[in-house]
């Protein structure tokens, strides 16, 4: 501050380089920069010149802040699915069951960590837990032991298959413990349909597309996207020591299967699916007028029951890709998928089988263990797989579970409403 109340700014102790015997020197005390003139005939290595280089300060008012554009994206997104995001120095990542999500300040985050891929992962949580795990302290999950462990694989395959439609696998990898476990990760994540955790992931990618995470989460998916690929031909190659920026494994996003369906990330066709079916030259399939009435193509194609669409036998797999389907890794139409199986009063297992059977009157139902049929065995967990299932009575099965068709509009249902096709 000068004498006469004016504030100042000075820069002192600049130092200027020798040049050929020559200085750069002020006409006076507290002048602007652009008055200097230069003086000849100084000693060479006597250059340093100090002064006071005057301008004025005007004071202002901060009237934004800047955000990280990822951490927008995913700010957002989590406000829009329903959570409001604290960060904090005393945890990790936890909810409360109220409706916060809790992240912990950068400083306490790993190098490789952002607060895109920390809210990111626990939406993934989400998707694997359900809706009603929002209203659970840290959707519910205990944090401990084997239950916990293939929770955690659950969702770590989820966000394999979410980031992987993107091209941000390489942006949005989990940096916890369990990064070993997403690190032997490859292909198709979702193909051993014995697995508790695939059943959980294939469950929680099909809640992706439903609220209150749609269209929220696929929004903020897409938008990362271009920031990844916008940002990437930026990043430089690290030098000896340091760590590569994850731009550097941006990729960019996978082109749709030709049916619309997400790429997949297996080796099969359409050809080997589970899913085609080749409809004959002379089934019509005729429409009712309700539909339209429009008549079907009658010519012989393949056919998906995914898509409901034509597909090429040679085309490569979806992200819904099935191999060949084994009633006894799945049991799905015995179980949750469908609450009661109807005997007519003379269907042979009637008499066959009466002490399955319940009398509704007019029609038999069989009985039910819990959510599945009384003769149903199998399907427990054993080191982490599903045991086979078998029938008791398959031999005197009624008419109804014998006109149930494998691979079927009816046999898709029945898997997806317990986690097992997508």
């Amino acid at each position: 501050m000068r004498d006469d109340g004016e504030q100042l700014c000075t820069l002192q102790g600049i130092e200027l380089l020798p040049f050929l015997g020559g200085q750069l020197v002020p006409r006076e005390r507290d002048v602007p920069l652009h008055a200097f003139t230069f003086h000849a005939g100084v000693d060479a290595g006597e250059f340093l010149l100090r002064f006071s280089a005057r301008r004025l300060c005007v004071p202002r008012e901060v009237t934004h802040r800047y955000v990280d554009p990822l951490a927008q994206v995913w700010l957002g997104a989590a406000r829009r699915i329903g959570l409001r995001v604290v960060r904090t120095p005393d945890t990790y990542a936890s909810t409360d069951g109220r409706g916060a999500l809790a992240i912990a300040v950068d400083a306490e985050l790993d190098a490789d960590d952002s607060l895109g891929q920390m809210i990111f992962h626990e939406l993934c949580h989400s998707l694997v837990e359900g809706e009603d795990s929002f209203a659970a302290p840290d959707w519910g999950m205990d944090n401990t032991g084997p239950e916990h462990d293939f929770r955690e694989h659950a969702c770590q395959r989820v966000q394999w298959v979410l980031a992987g439609r993107y091209g941000l696998r390489a942006v949005f990898a989990p940096t916890t413990d369990f990064r070993a476990f997403w690190d032997t990760l490859s292909g198709d994540v979702l193909a051993d349909r014995t697995d508790p955790s695939v059943q959980l992931a294939i469950a929680g990618l099909r809640r992706a597309a439903l609220p209150p995470w749609a269209p929220a989460l696929a929004e903020a998916l897409a938008a990362s996207a271009q920031i990844a690929v916008a940002a990437a031909p930026f990043a430089a190659r690290p030098t000896t020591g340091e760590l590569a920026p994850l731009w550097l494994g941006v990729t960019a996003p996978p082109a749709p299967h030709p049916t619309g369906l997400p790429a997949g990330d297996g080796t099969g066709t359409c050809a080997t699916c589970a899913w085609r079916f080749d409809r004959k030259p002379d089934d019509r399939r005729a429409r009712s007028s309700a539909e339209g009435g429009a008549e079907v193509d009658r010519r012989g194609a393949s056919r998906c029951r995914q898509a409901d669409a034509k597909v090429d036998p040679t085309w490569p797999a979806c992200e819904r890709y099935e191999a060949a389907l084994d009633c006894q890794t799945c049991g799905a139409c015995c179980r949750a998928a469908y609450d009661a199986v109807d005997v007519a009063k003379r269907d042979p297992m009637v008499k066959k089988q009466p002490t399955y059977l319940e009398d509704r009157g007019t029609y038999y139902q069989i009985k039910r263990k819990g959510d599945r049929c009384s003769a149903l065995q199998g399907g427990v967990v054993v080191d982490g797989k599903t045991s086979r299932y078998a029938c008791e009575i398959y031999d005197d099965r009624p008419r109804t579970c014998r006109d149930f068709t494998l691979g079927s509009a009816h046999c898709l249902t029945a898997r997806r409403r317990v986690g097992l096709s997508l």
